[in-house]
């Protein structure tokens, strides 16, 4: 059994971590709120109260956390896990839905501390990080994958490997992007049905069932008209705009028009700002309600 470091408990690093746990690594964890560590450490985990202390002598340091800033808190500074002392030669290994250029500086000053590095988002919702089936979208040297394909295997049902470091999180942003679109796009949908005074349950089934359906659009279905925003939040509208806003980034970097891309960050960056960001990803039918009544 390995030695690991997990960074960040939030929704899926709580899960994650717990799969570690459960599959027999001798775990310690970090997270900036102390307390959401308990469970973890009644089921055999230890806490560290710095990510720098965390990393001592592990074989792998896993990080999933929200964004940028919070990637870069816990791998850089003092009291950052690449000022630690972990094994020769141990993984570095970033879950989290960061930014292309993030992970192409990170991979460098990793590996310059002596990490083998990989690029690692996830896809999957919170209860799939929690049963280890999240499939891990992966950028490395293929060498580096398969050496730390027994340490993933916990985590998930599949390992899609798409190339260097930087392709996992390229692809990652590419899919949520998708995802954004298709969540603004179902709202409107719903939105206009609702406005042509359609039955919204009939409307839902037969968009679930139609040549247009998707799993986001079958869920957003669901869960936007079930209109419990504030409760059981899986994604928050934070979130998806963050993802959004960085998917843009990309497809701007590279050249794409990304069109519908930009209408959706309007979207979400609408919805945040008008309060809702804590709320769960769905509050954006809300969203498009209010501006009818303005």
């Amino acid at each position: 059994m390995a030695r690991i470091a997990f960074l960040g408990l939030g929704r899926m690093g709580a899960g994650m971590a717990a799969r570690m746990v459960a599959a027999g690594h001798e775990v310690t964890v970090f997270n900036r709120s102390a307390q959401k560590a308990a469970e973890l450490v009644s089921t055999g985990a230890t806490f560290a109260p710095t990510p720098r202390e965390a990393v001592h002598g592990v074989d792998a340091i896993f990080a999933m956390v929200a964004d940028d800033d919070a990637s870069r808190a816990a791998w850089l500074g003092a009291d950052g896990a690449l000022a630690g002392e972990y094994a020769p030669n141990a993984f570095a290994v970033e879950f989290s839905t960061i930014s292309r250029p993030w992970v192409l500086e990170l991979a460098k000053q990793a590996t310059a501390h002596g990490l083998r590095y990989l690029d690692s988002p996830v896809t999957g919702l919170p209860d799939a990080a929690a049963a280890g089936q999240l499939i891990l979208f992966v950028g490395a040297d293929p060498v580096d994958l398969d050496a730390a394909r027994p340490l993933l295997a916990p985590l998930c049902v599949d390992i899609v490997h798409f190339g260097a470091v930087g392709a996992g999180a390229s692809y990652k942003l590419i899919q949520n992007l998708l995802g954004s679109i298709q969540i603004a796009a179902t709202a409107e949908a719903l939105r206009t049905a609702e406005l042509a005074g359609l039955d919204l349950d009939t409307v839902a089934a037969m968009l679930s069932r139609s040549g247009a359906a998707s799993p986001t659009v079958i869920r957003m279905c669901t869960e936007m008209l079930a209109g419990a925003h504030d409760r059981d939040i899986a994604f928050t509208g934070t979130l998806r705009l963050k993802d959004t806003r960085i998917g843009v980034e990309l497809a701007d970097a590279v050249g794409s028009p990304a069109t519908l891309g930009h209408t959706a960050q309007d979207i979400f960056e609408r919805l945040v700002a008008a309060g809702h960001g804590e709320l769960n990803e769905t509050k954006v039918i809300d969203l498009l309600r209010e501006s009818n009544q303005h």
